[in-house]
């Protein structure tokens, strides 16, 4: 029954999507301060600019690449949050532990350089195209799915707005590679978790979440 009620909530998107209403969208405009926790090391190092090819992942909730799972040459996305919270809460929701040294985490934050438009998922959207505020919290490749359609057909948009399942209901923000050029080429905030400024921080975002901290 409650896989059949999670189906009613989140189905598969519909052959075509709405039309777009002014509502629907919702633009950040340049300046606007983003936070992402990346990892250096580990079996896939990032720079704090990449923006990730490999996908559909099992994790990536909004991953837009066609499965099964590969190294797409063109489709790559981004997961950001609006504050430091919503990014140590995404990052580490897996373990529910903010380690600080196992595949050499870094915190950016970085204000972006032209206004994104992106499809606001908090509002109306979802219920009005057939989906539910599931898709931010029920099955991954469901989400995956939707994901995959609104890039298809709304080719203006640049990624998605949703709320953290992980912090409280705090902005996050899916960036498909089409939102490439608002990334600025030198970040605001750059250091790794390890920095002795960021252990009291840390400390106290662990705190509020209810990780553990190492």
């Amino acid at each position: 029954m409650q896989d059949d009620l999670e189906a009613t909530k989140l189905p598969l998107p519909p052959p075509e999507l709405p039309k777009l209403l002014l509502r629907d969208r919702k633009a950040f405009a340049a300046g606007t301060l983003c936070w992402r926790v990346y990892r250096t090391g580990g079996p896939h190092p990032m720079t704090w600019r990449d923006f990730r090819h490999h996908g559909p992942t099992a994790t990536g909730r909004f991953d837009h690449q066609e499965p099964p799972p590969h190294d797409d040459p063109v489709r790559a996305i981004s997961y950001v949050s609006l504050d430091i919270l919503g990014a140590l809460a995404e990052a580490f929701q897996a373990g529910r532990l903010v380690d600080r040294r196992r595949q050499a985490p870094w915190l950016v934050g970085f204000e972006l350089v032209e206004t994104l438009d992106l499809l606001d998922l908090t509002r109306l959207w979802p219920t009005r195209a057939g989906a539910s505020q599931a898709i931010a919290t029920g099955r991954r490749a469901t989400a995956q799915a939707w994901s995959r359609a609104i890039y298809r057909s709304y080719p203006s948009l640049a990624g998605l707005l949703y709320r953290s399942s992980m912090a409280g209901g705090s902005a996050n923000l899916a960036l498909y590679e089409r939102a490439l050029p608002a990334i600025p080429a030198r970040p605001t905030i750059h250091l790794p978790l390890t920095h002795p400024g960021l252990s009291l921080p840390l400390a106290r975002a662990a705190a509020r979440l209810g990780y553990g901290l190492r």
